[in-house]
C-alpha cells in the first residue's frame, strides 16, 4: 500500500468508489453521484487548504480520505471534519486505518487538534446502513459526542447523524 496526495486526475476513480456509497447505501446523504467534473472541483477546492489523500496498490486507488473545514468561523480553525471512503472490495484490509493515520499526521503538522466525523446511523442495521462506520471510527479513537435524530431521509427511511470526535 502506498499513500499519496490526491490529484485532480484521480477524480474518475474516486467518483467510482463514492458512487457505491451514494447509490446503494445511506452512508452518504447525497442522492445523486457527482459527475467526475464536480468531483474534481471538490478535490481542487478542499486540497487547497487541507490534506486529501489516496491509498493505492499497484497503481489502483483503494480508498481516499480528506479533511475539510468544520466551520468558516476563525475560532474553529483547529477543528476539521474528516471523510473517508474505501472501495468495498478493499474494506477490512487496513486501508482505512492507514489512510486515517496518514491524515492525522498531516493535520498535526497544520496545528489541527480536533477531528469530527459525521456518521449516518440507525439503531437497527438495515440493507442500506450497517454499524461499520461507527465501529471503525470508535476503533480509530473517535468517541460519540452527539446524535441528531432522523435528520437524513434516504430510500424512504429516516436516518440519524452521529458526530464522533477525536483529539490529536
Amino acid at each position: 500500500m502506498f499513500i499519496r496526495d490526491v490529484r485532480t486526475t484521480d477524480a474518475q476513480r474516486l467518483t467510482e468508489i463514492y458512487s457505491y456509497y451514494v447509490e446503494d447505501t445511506a452512508v452518504s446523504f447525497e442522492y445523486k453521484t457527482p459527475t467526475v467534473r464536480e468531483f474534481g472541483n471538490r478535490i481542487e477546492k478542499i486540497s487547497r487548504k487541507y490534506p486529501y489523500l489516496v491509498c493505492e496498490d499497484e497503481g489502483r486507488i483503494m480508498g481516499y480520505v480528506y479533511a475539510s473545514a468544520y466551520s468558516t468561523r476563525e475560532a474553529y480553525d483547529w477543528t476539521v471534519a474528516t471523510s473517508i471512503y474505501v472501495d468495498r472490495a478493499y474494506r477490512r484490509k487496513g486501508v482505512g486505518k492507514a489512510l486515517y493515520a496518514a491524515l492525522e499526521e498531516r493535520l498535526k503538522e497544520q496545528g489541527i487538534v480536533n477531528l469530527l466525523a459525521g456518521v449516518a446511523y440507525c439503531e437497527k442495521e438495515d440493507e442500506f446502513l450497517s454499524h461499520d462506520s461507527i465501529d471503525f471510527h470508535a476503533k480509530m479513537g473517535y468517541e460519540k459526542v452527539a446524535q441528531m435524530k432522523q435528520v437524513g431521509k434516504k430510500f424512504g427511511r429516516w436516518y440519524d447523524l452521529v458526530w464522533m470526535q477525536k483529539r490529536i
